[in-house]
């Protein structure tokens, strides 16, 4: 039986490089399983990221429906969207900032669907 050659030290065999990008997806990703589901007529969670030095800073954009606890919602995304990064990625999150963009009520829905028809 041969004989392994002997590995090279870890910081001698380079380093992984986790594009923006990615991060992006998989904070928008935890954004949405903490977020609950889309209201009717809207958008899922979107994500952007910036990375320095293995520290990330996210930027979640969301819609909720009306009424919901907007604060309990938003402090539940930022956690999650903290864990997800940090175990998925090994990157610390100094800063997760929640947009809200839209708040869905039965009554808007209700115009939309009157304006579409007419």
């Amino acid at each position: 039986m041969a004989a392994e050659p002997a590995r090279s030290p870890v910081r001698d065999r380079g380093a992984t490089r986790i594009a923006d990008r990615v991060v992006a997806k998989i904070a928008a990703q935890a954004a949405r399983e903490a977020a609950g589901p889309v209201p009717e007529g809207g958008s899922k969670p979107h994500a952007s990221v910036v990375v320095h030095r293995d520290v990330a800073r996210v930027a979640v954009s969301l819609e909720l429906a009306y009424p919901s606890d907007v604060g309990r919602r938003c402090g539940a995304v930022r956690g999650r969207v903290r864990s997800r990064v940090e175990a998925l990625v090994g990157m610390e999150v100094h800063e997760v900032t929640v947009h809200v963009e839209r708040l869905h009520s039965p009554l808007t829905r209700q115009a939309t669907r009157r304006d579409r028809v007419s």
